[in-house]
C-alpha cells in the first residue's frame, strides 16, 4: 500500500510535481525501524516502545495488524499501527508524527489509513488510548469522530500519566 498525500492529508493530484516532496504512506519494513525507534524515543522519553515491543508487534500474523510508515523521499516522518483482534473493534496502538512535520496532515492521513481499513475488513469501532496530557493528539482524534469514552489511570508507565480512552464508530 503506497498512497501520496498533500500537506493536508487528502490524496495528491494527478497534476503535482514528482519533485514535491510528496508525503507517501506505505506497509512499515523491519528496515524502518532505526529510524521509527529515534522518532519513538523523541517524542515519548518516558514510556517508548522498546525495539522488543515492536518485534512482537511484528511477529503477529499479518491478518491481526497492520503498520504503516509516512515518508518523503527518504525521510521517515511518522508511523502508526493497528491492531485486528477479531470481534467488532480495532485498535489504534500507536501514531507518531515528527514534531518538525506537525500541522501538516501526516497524522491525519496515517490516522485516515487505519481507520479506512478497519472499516474495509468489516469492524464496526476503532479504539485507541492517549495521553491525557497530550492535547495536540486528541484534537487529532476528537476531529477525525472519536469520542472521548473513559479514563484509565496510571495506563502509561513508568510516568503514571492517565490514558483517555477514545472511540470511533464506523459504517
Amino acid at each position: 500500500m503506497t498512497r501520496g498525500v498533500r500537506g493536508d492529508g487528502s490524496p495528491r493530484s494527478r497534476g503535482s510535481s514528482p519533485r514535491d516532496n510528496t508525503v507517501r504512506l506505505r506497509e512499515m519494513k523491519r528496515a524502518d525501524m532505526t529510524a521509527i525507534m529515534a522518532l519513538e524515543e523523541q517524542l515519548f522519553p518516558e514510556d517508548a516502545w522498546t525495539p522488543e515491543m515492536f518485534a512482537a508487534e511484528f511477529a503477529q500474523p499479518l491478518s491481526r495488524r497492520l503498520y504503516l510508515v509516512a515518508e518523503a523521499g527518504n525521510a521517515l516522518l511518522g508511523y502508526a499501527g493497528m491492531m485486528f483482534s477479531g470481534g467488532s473493534q480495532a485498535d489504534v496502538v500507536t501514531l507518531a508524527v515528527s514534531p518538525g512535520r506537525w500541522g501538516e496532515g501526516i497524522g491525519t492521513a496515517l490516522l485516515l489509513a487505519l481507520v479506512d481499513e478497519a472499516e474495509k475488513r468489516g469492524y464496526e469501532e476503532v479504539l485507541l488510548e492517549v495521553r491525557e496530557d497530550n492535547p495536540r493528539a486528541r484534537r487529532l482524534y476528537l476531529r477525525h469522530g472519536f469520542d472521548e469514552v473513559g479514563i484509565r489511570r496510571g495506563y502509561y508507565q513508568p510516568s503514571g500519566v492517565d490514558a483517555v480512552v477514545m472511540r470511533k464508530v464506523l459504517g
